[in-house]
């Protein structure tokens, strides 16, 4: 199980990790934390020497009820950091947290790998496209609305039923563009309650039908600070279990804010597994 990233096959077979850098001032953990160049490079640096194969960039908040932010500014966000990145370190493999085509497009243009896609195609409608030309690997996500209206949009008859069907019509969508390297993320806060996304990490087994890497995005998330009564300053712990079973239960990637802890997670269940 490989996916393509500018030529560089990277066997997602035995689980990697995805360290998340947000050049944003209103992400809900690491917000406003890395304004200067200084700061986005030691971030970048210690992510890497901590074992992150990919590093997600984003400029655009998607925490619910986040601010709207013009596409001009999130290109204006992003592309200054994927050029500063990759001046310095090269071989890094950066996927571009973003659900708008054009945002896409200039960001692969200057050097990105990877496309995340919270909406999955959802909200524009010519990203498949953009991804087809390009020939980027592709990270689809399930949510419902967008981030202003997704925490009203939690009314499911089977949740996990219905995201099944939500990938696989989105799966065969992709593949009529020709878009041969799919990841699916089930979206863990996104159009779920807390007791939903539980739910769909119980049954996270049932993901491995569609034959397709898995994402699991549940770093200091509030289904995991609220469940325990505390805040995401004090969730790692809680994230570090959660990643630990989301491994057990097929997860391929983990991406989070703390890449040491998360290779570790790894490098203990690799032991056990392999």
């Amino acid at each position: 199980m490989t996916i393509n990233c500018k030529g560089q096959l990277i066997d997602v077979s035995t689980p990697k990790v995805m360290g998340i850098l947000n050049v944003t001032p209103n992400s809900f953990f690491d917000g406003g934390k890395y304004k200067n160049e200084n700061e986005i490079l030691s971030q970048v640096e210690k992510m890497l020497i901590d074992g992150a194969t990919f590093i997600d960039l984003g400029a655009y908040s998607s925490k619910p009820s986040a601010e709207f932010v013009s596409e001009q500014e999130e290109i204006s966000r992003i592309i200054p950091a994927i050029d500063l990145i990759l001046k310095h370190f090269p071989e890094t493999i950066l996927s571009i947290d973003t659900f708008r085509s054009e945002v896409a497009k200039a960001s692969i243009e200057n050097g990105a790998a990877i496309i995340n896609d919270i909406a999955a195609g959802n909200l524009d409608d010519k990203m498949f496209e953009v991804i087809a030309k390009y020939n980027v690997p592709y990270i689809m996500m399930h949510m419902r609305g967008n981030p202003q209206t997704m925490q009203k949009l939690t009314n499911y008859e089977d949740i996990v039923k219905e995201m099944l069907f939500y990938f696989s019509e989105l799966i065969a969508k992709a593949r009529s563009f020709g878009i041969n390297d799919l990841i699916i993320d089930p979206g863990f806060g996104f159009a779920k309650t807390i007791e939903q996304n539980y739910e769909v990490f119980q049954k996270m087994e049932l993901f491995k039908m569609l034959e397709l890497p898995l994402l699991i995005g549940i770093s200091r998330k509030s289904m995991i600070y609220k469940s325990l009564n505390t805040n995401v300053e004090k969730a790692l712990n809680g994230t570090t279990v959660l990643n630990t079973l989301a491994l057990t239960k097929g997860a391929k990637i983990l991406r989070v804010h703390d890449v040491k802890e998360a290779m570790e997670c790894v490098t203990l269940f690799n032991k056990i597994n392999l």
